[in-house]
This record gives C-alpha cells, sequence and structure tokens, in this order.
C-alpha cells in the first residue's frame, strides 16, 4: 500500500471523502501541508504522529474541506422553504415550533439564511428553530462568531445585508436577533446514531455532500438523512444530487430551481412561482449537441437579431426542461433540449441544462463541454459558472474552479453597483 492511498483511506473512513471526488492532488497538499507543520520529514513519520494524535487527526480534516458558501446559495431553495414552512405551520395547527437541520453547515451562511429567510416571511421567533452541524469544529466556531468579508456576500440582492448586519472594521456582524433562532454543533453524518434521541425535522438541507461519497457511503449517508427527515418533510440537495435521490425513492416536489425531495412525488402548489428561463437574444442554430472536444469555435458568427414567430413555443420549451429536470426526469429532459436545439436558435440556458444532467449522470467531460458552450453563448452566465467551477473543483483543478468563482463575483458586484 502507498502511503498516500493510507491517507485515502483514512479520510474515506472518518468523513467519507471519495479521493476520486475532489482528485488526488488536494489530498496530497494537506498531508505535505500538515507534514511541514508537524516537522515529519518522511509520509510514515506522519502517518505515526497522525495515528497518535486526535488533534492532528483534525487538522488534517480541516486542511483537506474548504468551505465555500456564501449567504443565500441557490435562492429558490430559501424562497421555496418560505413558503413551504407557512404552509406546514397550517397543517400542525402552529402547536409546536417548525425544526429546520442544515448540514453541513459550514461557516454558518447557510442556516443563518434559513433563520432570515423565515423571519422576513413573517414567521416569529417562538414559531421556528435552526440547527447547524458540521464535521469541522474549526469551521463551527466561525459561525458561532458570526463576522463575515465580502465573500460571503454575492448575488444580484444584497438588502438582507442592510436588515441583519452591522458594519464593523473586520466584517460585517449577524443581528443577535438571527442568532438566536440557530444552534450549531460539531457532528458527523456518517455517524448512524447521529441525533437519535431528536424528534425528526421539518426541513432537512444537506447540499453539495453526496457527490463526493461513492456509491456505498451516499447510501449509509441517505439512510441517515431519511431518518432525521420528517416523513411529511421535504430535504433541499444541492443541483447536481437530484439523480441520487431518485435512485434512493426520493421525488422532486415539482418546484424548479428549489432542489427539493420528499418522500412521496407531489405537484408544486399553485401559489409557488415556477421558474421559466428567459430566452436569450437569438444565435445562429447548432444542429447538433454531441458533446464534442472544443477544438474550435462551436458557432459560427452571430446572425443579426430576428423576430422569432415561435417565441411562445420556445418558452413553453424552457419551461418544460426545467420541470423535467426538477422531477428528476432526466432522460425526458434531455430529449426537451434536443428538440428546443432542432427548432430554435440556441440559448445559454439549454446547455446549462444539458451540462447539469450529464454532471448529474457522471459524464464529465459532456458536462464540461456543455457547459462551456452556454458560456460561449453568455460569459457570464451565473449557472454555468456555478456549476462549471463545482466541477473543476472536485476535478481537483482548483485553480480553473478559483477563476470561474471570481468571474462569478464580479460579475454579481457589477449587477449589484447598477441597480444601485
Amino acid at each position: 500500500m502507498s502511503s498516500d492511498q493510507r491517507f485515502f483511506d483514512f479520510l474515506k473512513e472518518r468523513i467519507g471523502l471519495d479521493v476520486t471526488s475532489v482528485g488526488p492532488a488536494i489530498i496530497e497538499r494537506a498531508v505535505r501541508q500538515r507534514c511541514t507543520v508537524s516537522e515529519a520529514l518522511t509520509a510514515d513519520e506522519y502517518w505515526h504522529t497522525l495515528q497518535g494524535s486526535q488533534d492532528e487527526q483534525q487538522a488534517l480534516i480541516e486542511a483537506v474541506i474548504v468551505p465555500e458558501t456564501w449567504f443565500f446559495r441557490y435562492p429558490e431553495s430559501f424562497a421555496t422553504l418560505a413558503k413551504l414552512a407557512i404552509k406546514r405551520l397550517v397543517e400542525i395547527n402552529h402547536l409546536r415550533a417548525l425544526r429546520i437541520l442544515s448540514l453541513p453547515c459550514s461557516t454558518g451562511e447557510e442556516p443563518y439564511s434559513i433563520a432570515m429567510a423565515l423571519l422576513d416571511a413573517g414567521l416569529k421567533p417562538h414559531q421556528f428553530k435552526v440547527e447547524g452541524m458540521d464535521v469541522s469544529p474549526l469551521s463551527v466556531e466561525k459561525a458561532k462568531r458570526a463576522l463575515y468579508g465580502k465573500n460571503s456576500f454575492r448575488g444580484h440582492d444584497l438588502a438582507f445585508r442592510e436588515r441583519y448586519f452591522t458594519v464593523e472594521s473586520d466584517g460585517y456582524r449577524l443581528s443577535e436577533r438571527v442568532l438566536e433562532q440557530v444552534r450549531l454543533q460539531v457532528g458527523n453524518l456518517l455517524d448512524p446514531a447521529l441525533l437519535a434521541s431528536e424528534p425528526p425535522y421539518d426541513f432537512v438541507f444537506c447540499r453539495n455532500l453526496l457527490i463526493y461519497f461513492d456509491q456505498a457511503t451516499q447510501q449509509q449517508v441517505f439512510e441517515v438523512l431519511k431518518r432525521l427527515t420528517h416523513v411529511d418533510g421535504v430535504l433541499f440537495i444541492g443541483p447536481a444530487e437530484g439523480g441520487l435521490l431518485g435512485r434512493f425513492g426520493m421525488r422532486s416536489i415539482g418546484i424548479a430551481q428549489s432542489f427539493a425531495f420528499s418522500r412521496q412525488s407531489s405537484p408544486a402548489p399553485e401559489s409557488l412561482p415556477v421558474f421559466v428561463p428567459t430566452p436569450l437574444p437569438v444565435r445562429q442554430a447548432v444542429r447538433s449537441v454531441t458533446p464534442a472536444p472544443l477544438r474550435n469555435r462551436p458557432f459560427t458568427t452571430p446572425t443579426p437579431p430576428t423576430v422569432n414567430p415561435k417565441a411562445s413555443d420556445a418558452a413553453a420549451l424552457l419551461a418544460n426542461i426545467a420541470t423535467l429536470a426538477n422531477q428528476g426526469k432526466s432522460a425526458d429532459a434531455r430529449a426537451a433540449c434536443e428538440r428546443y436545439l432542432d427548432h430554435h436558435e440556441p440559448v445559454a440556458q439549454v446547455f446549462c441544462w444539458l451540462g447539469l444532467l450529464s454532471d448529474v449522470a457522471g459524464k464529465v467531460l459532456e458536462a464540461q463541454g456543455f457547459y462551456r458552450k452556454a458560456l460561449y453563448l453568455e460569459p457570464q452566465h451565473p449557472d454555468a459558472l456555478m456549476h462549471l467551477a463545482a466541477l473543476l473543483q472536485s476535478l481537483g483543478d482548483t485553480a480553473g474552479a478559483r477563476r470561474l468563482q471570481d468571474r462569478a463575483a464580479r460579475n454579481g458586484r457589477a449587477d449589484s453597483e447598477r441597480k444601485r
């Protein structure tokens, strides 16, 4: 067994990390970093140190885990949560507070976003409580400090920052009334007895975690999540994890861009909005979407915009793609994308959906090609930037992922400035 394999196996056992999901380079770099800090001269010497020190074991885990989150990430999830929470309170006759769980909670942006969303929706403090949990004590301590820099604030709408934060010399301090709604603690989702003495939660957020596990660990973690989620509750996941939950018998609740699943399929309430991607300026059509290495520019020179007589049909197709994809009907959604490209001018959103569908299916190179086609058509397409960055990060291309994240952040700041 190679020395690297020992560290891969250690991380697999402790936090379930599948080395193929992040790439060996990230783990090898973390091991080298900890060797330097602990003054170990060889990998064998560091392995001996690691086995004899709980603190060093946690330090290596912290070196591998790189929290990347911000407030109101995937905003439609929080809008959906707010509407479902009001409905849920009616269902339980307001007899108890709603219970919401966020794990992994990282440095706190997600559980605090949950609390702010529910307060903005008009819920009273006694009507809900949020619990945040993470395997990293360092992340939990940062979350408890509740002091955030500019990188935690992204996207178009930052009005919540004015409502819930005060400016300090070293960042933005979260309001006490939000802090009072959230309890934070350290915990490991691989523990089958996690929160065993607690009643189930009405809503559980567990996003962008399952994709870092192998199939056996995914099944193990899902059983814990299923136990933690109330039989009538809703589980919110990451955008690339819908296919996984579909295989485990969960069904999308049918609200686009919310990435929300329940044990039983149910139609979206009529009062909840359905997202319809807005058609972008027309360009010359692509007759085939077969993925291929992007040696040449995939599109010809854009033709002058013309009035599209099939605009309503195009909008309906785009809405149908979103519905099918968010219901976990990947094959039908892909077919709908291809029908769109056969009959309408290409738009970035269609290629972004194709990328996400390929991503979910584990077709990494194909997904990259589609995301890049979306960015060719619309260089600042936010979803394509986000998903491609996450994909590159999972492949170990941290520098490439960071460049895309910086592009998305600059675009968000520019949009915010234009709206002022």
